[in-house]
């Protein structure tokens, strides 16, 4: 089982050796990592080169990283698919053997998640917010609930069958595909119970109070196309359960 994992660059020499290097102390020897680079002027190339794990690559002007996510999705040629953020990490060495062995233990799987770390962009030992995901309930959906994008690894054939990233969100196009393959065509998710992902601070939706204003409008956009009910009020309970993963 080939797990692919897709990472998205755009002058990201600052963190991207760390990534790098924690995708390649994976145990799990079935990987192949997909990078697309976006045309970077910085070291992030010559980062790239000197790490020598690279499976596959592009480096050209792009969309955004949603479409950069895409042009990975079809590079790739594996069976799962993952993302790991040019400034995230995998939290050890045995994450893609775990979701590996979920996948295997349950033919019928779609879908493996767990939990995620977020971490303060220069010390990631000092964990800022804590998202344990929970058990998987499709009916939480509709009440704002979404497992975290970085942590959560599908199955290639989905994209095949239900589509890619969609260009039209600029912060959203992460919570619309996981609406689209979980709620909408409910594929067959699991949770693994531990943390997967160390994620850094300073996601593109929450730098300020418009971006997080208009990521709102986009997650209630979301929510209506996907047939979420009530997409006001979800929207508005959504923020709301991120408080409980700040309280150490």
């Amino acid at each position: 089982m080939l797990i692919s994992i897709i990472t998205s660059t755009y002058n990201s020499a600052s963190f991207l050796a760390d990534a790098l290097e924690s995708f390649k102390e994976q145990s799990y020897a079935e990987k192949e990592l997909v990078l697309v680079d976006g045309g970077s002027t910085d070291e992030t190339l010559q980062i790239i080169e000197k790490s020598a794990i690279v499976g596959k690559m592009i480096s050209e002007q792009d969309g955004g990283i949603y479409d950069a996510l895409n042009k990975g999705v079809k590079l790739a040629s594996g069976d799962i698919i993952g993302i790991l953020h040019s400034d995230d990490m995998f939290y050890n060495a045995e994450v893609l053997n775990n979701v590996a062995e979920a996948f295997k233990a349950n033919p019928h799987l779609d879908a493996v998640y767990g939990d995620l770390l977020y971490v303060e962009r220069d010390n990631t030992d000092k964990v800022v917010r804590n998202w344990k995901s929970g058990s998987y309930d499709l009916a939480k959906l509709a009440y704002g609930w979404m497992p975290p994008h970085p942590a959560l690894f599908i199955k290639t054939e989905c994209f095949h069958k239900y589509g890619l990233y969609d260009l039209q969100y600029r912060s959203a196009a992460d919570y619309d595909l996981i609406l689209r393959f979980l709620y909408k065509y409910k594929i067959e998710t699991a949770y693994l119970p531990q943390v997967l992902v160390k994620m850094r601070v300073g996601g593109i939706s929450n730098k300020t109070l418009k971006n997080r204003i208009r990521a709102n409008a986009e997650d209630r956009a979301a929510m209506k196309v996907n047939g979420v009910a009530f997409p006001f009020l979800v929207a508005a309970l959504k923020p709301l359960r991120k408080i409980g993963q700040y309280i150490k």
